[in-house]
């Protein structure tokens, strides 16, 4: 049956509309905002996944650019692979609702979020959010929301809750918070150096309009939501898992104690076999197979409740940190010989290197998605080899995660890139993950800027990043520890990856992972004073030690790089019939140029001194000559009557005989010769545009 349901959202309305469009998926709802529209069907398998350990959720969130009024530009015409702003979408979508599935599920559920129309002022992301909430929530899968998300800018030091397009423009703050009526799930940020004061602030605003909307889906998930499906429990069986207690908690107690990451899981196989001889003791033969699911979850549960009982009741980790202590740092600039800046981050046992590459305009990444935003001067990649962690697996590309972190480092180094104006370059940063062992994506963030300053260039400020987790009493919410810079097994087992980025002043990016029902305001504004002091103590001690300032030049393998502002008149004058005075230029000279509408030049040369000439010519070319001005040029022609005088940019002016010196010239080629450099003086310009010059009154001076 149809149903439209209206709100106000952020003081504008939001409608969701259901029974209208996919009426087989479990949930379907189509929200608008706006002109945007979104729809979203969630389904779910009828049994469980076989031979899986984990809950198989998809999300997906799919930007149509018919949604815009373009066609693909692809050769077919079609969609192709989500683009990364997709992918993250989908991933910030994925974050706020995986822990509110039962914890033994195991059936399938996909997630589908199809951008039917875009307004730039109503965000999708906001829309599908709110969309996959609201499925959710009336469908027949078992889901504990309602949650629900908006975005944040801060403009003119105000807080501004979903802000327009222009608003967006001007924002210093591009914040993203999810959550629901009591506590917040997910956080993702870019910023320009945004205090920690303001960033809960504007988390604390942006919760008041979330618990209006879970409140509303509440109500509709009370008029029309359907009753939860039952469906197979994946648990352990209890007696097994009491009897596995008794004999090895003391065992694997001391195993998760070890420093070291890769002795720490020698250890804790050694326990996990014991545990399956014990299984085979209490079950026969066949109980490696026949309860496979048993062993193996009894050995995580068993490890997991042996590290956070010792982190939450003896104040201890794993490797004997204290909880705001930062594993051992170490950098180094300036590795590999080639790359035009390189730069070597590590903590612990997790070890980034990270290159940039320095390129030329016609380098910039085009976008085919539904923003306003065609290209990108800054890119920063992130790659996570097997390798990193002693695997061996074949490579098959950056996944979800490697695309989602990458994204997560270049938002945190963005505000600190130099502008075009400044640095006419297009900048790529690939941070590789030699190492992991937690916070590979801040370390690329460390990694990076070392990569950059060691590039030469003059990035505002350092920027580094931490991560900090959390480890939680579920019987009493006031009883909880943040830890500082958290590795692997801390991550695994915690409740939280709460990762910020920025420079000693203010925080530039965040992304939060949380596998729990939320955090309360208390831990997120602890989780900020912690990674603002760590992020000060990586800087000073560590990135600013290893190269103090952004070398003064960009590496000699790098392109030099000349820009200018020419007239938009004179565009194409520059560029010639058929490009033939540009490729003139351009050959003569071994360089590249490429020229904007605006008028903005720029001019690439191994060379510094190729590309000075080629803007001499460009200069030459684009000049107005003006009555009493004095110019070089060289004698192009010799006449009985005088000489013309190519002044540069196809410019000719006429050298009369009488006007070539104080003394008496009989014949001009007495004094010059075709393809002597002469300076002469601009005498006259008549109404036809002819250009006299002279020689004489120079002399004088």
């Amino acid at each position: 049956m149809f149903k439209t349901y209206e709100t106000e959202l952020a003081g504008r309305k939001l409608t969701i509309e259901t029974g209208k469009f996919a009426n087989q998926a479990n949930g379907s709802v189509t929200v608008r905002y706006g002109d945007t529209v979104v729809m979203t069907n969630v389904t779910a398998s009828k049994e469980p996944k076989e031979g899986v350990d984990f809950f198989p959720l998809s999300v997906d969130y799919e930007e149509k650019l018919y949604a815009v009024g373009r066609i693909p530009g692809s050769f077919n015409r079609r969609e192709g692979k989500p683009a990364d702003k997709a992918i993250l979408v989908s991933r910030a979508i994925d974050r706020p609702i995986r822990p509110l599935f039962p914890h033994d599920f195991r059936n399938d559920v996909c997630i589908t979020n199809t951008v039917l129309s875009m307004d730039q002022d109503y965000s999708p992301e906001v829309c599908a959010n709110i969309g996959t909430s609201a499925a959710l929530s009336i469908s027949d899968i078992p889901w504990a929301g309602p949650t629900a998300a908006v975005q944040v800018g801060y403009v003119d030091d105000k807080i501004i809750i979903n802000p327009t397009e222009e608003q967006s423009k001007k924002s210093r703050l591009t914040l993203t918070v999810a959550g629901t009526e009591t506590k917040i799930t997910m956080i993702e940020a870019g910023a320009d150096e945004i205090p920690n004061e303001i960033m809960l602030e504007a988390i604390k605003e942006a919760h008041k309009e979330i618990i209006n909307m879970c409140k509303f889906i509440s109500s509709i998930k009370a008029e029309i939501g359907k009753e939860k499906f039952e469906y197979q429990s994946f648990s352990i069986t209890p007696e097994f898992y009491q009897a596995v207690t008794e004999k090895f908690e003391s065992e694997m107690y001391d195993a998760v104690q070890n420093t070291d990451k890769e002795v720490r899981n020698d250890d804790v196989d050694k326990v996990a076999e014991k545990i399956k001889e014990l299984a085979i003791e209490m079950y026969g033969e066949d109980a490696e197979e026949e309860h496979a699911f048993d062993i193996a979850t009894s050995v995580h549960d068993l490890e997991k409740a042996c590290v956070r009982k010792m982190i939450l009741t003896e104040g201890k980790r794993p490797d004997g940190r204290t909880i705001d202590e930062i594993r051992p740092l170490y950098a180094e600039v300036g590795l590999l010989p080639r790359v035009h800046g390189s730069g070597l981050f590590s903590r612990g046992q997790t070890k980034v290197l990270s290159i940039a590459t320095l390129g030329t305009k016609k380098d910039e990444q085009e976008l085919d998605g539904l923003d306003s935003e065609t290209s990108k001067r800054y890119m920063h990649q992130y790659n996570f080899p097997s390798y990193s962690v002693g695997e061996a697996r074949p490579s098959k590309g950056p996944g979800r995660r490697e695309i989602g972190h990458g994204a997560l480092a270049e938002r945190a180094l963005a505000p600190m890139i130099p502008c075009e104006d400044e640095f006419p370059y297009t900048i790529r940063v690939v941070s590789e993950v030699l190492e992991s062992n937690g916070s590979t994506s801040q370390a690329s963030i460390c990694g990076s800027t070392l990569a950059l300053m060691d590039a030469g260039v003059p990035i505002k400020k350092p920027v580094a990043g931490i991560s900090t987790g959390l480890i939680t009493n579920p019987d009493d919410p006031e009883n909880y520890i943040v830890l500082t810079d958290i590795q692997d097994i801390e991550d695994f087992f915690g409740d939280m990856d709460f990762k910020v980025g920025g420079t000693k002043d203010g925080i530039t990016a965040i992304q939060v992972d949380i596998k729990i029902d939320g955090l309360t305001y208390d831990i997120i504004e602890k989780a900020f004073e912690r990674t603002q002091k760590a992020r000060a103590h990586i800087i000073d001690e560590v990135i600013l030690k290893a190269i103090p300032a952004p070398r003064s030049d960009v590496s000699k393998y790098a392109p030099k790089i000349i820009q200018t502002l020419i007239p938009v008149e004179k565009i194409k004058d520059v560029i010639g019939s058929g490009g033939k005075t540009i490729n003139k230029i351009i050959e003569q000279n071994n360089v590249k140029i490429d020229i904007e509408e605006d008028g903005h030049v720029f001019i690439y040369a191994e060379d510094i001194s190729n590309a000075e000439k080629a803007l001499k010519a460009i200069e030459a070319i684009t000049r107005d000559i003006e009555v009493g001005e004095i110019y070089n040029g060289i004698v192009a022609r010799i006449t009985n009557f005088g000489a013309f005088i190519d002044l540069g940019g196809g410019k000719e002016g006429l050298l009369h005989v009488s006007k070539i010196s104080n003394k008496r010239v009989e014949k001009v080629e007495d004094v010059l010769a075709i393809g002597d450099e002469v300076t002469v003086k601009v005498s006259d310009i008549d109404n036809q545009g002819r250009i006299n010059l002279n020689m004489k009154d120079l002399e004088r001076g």
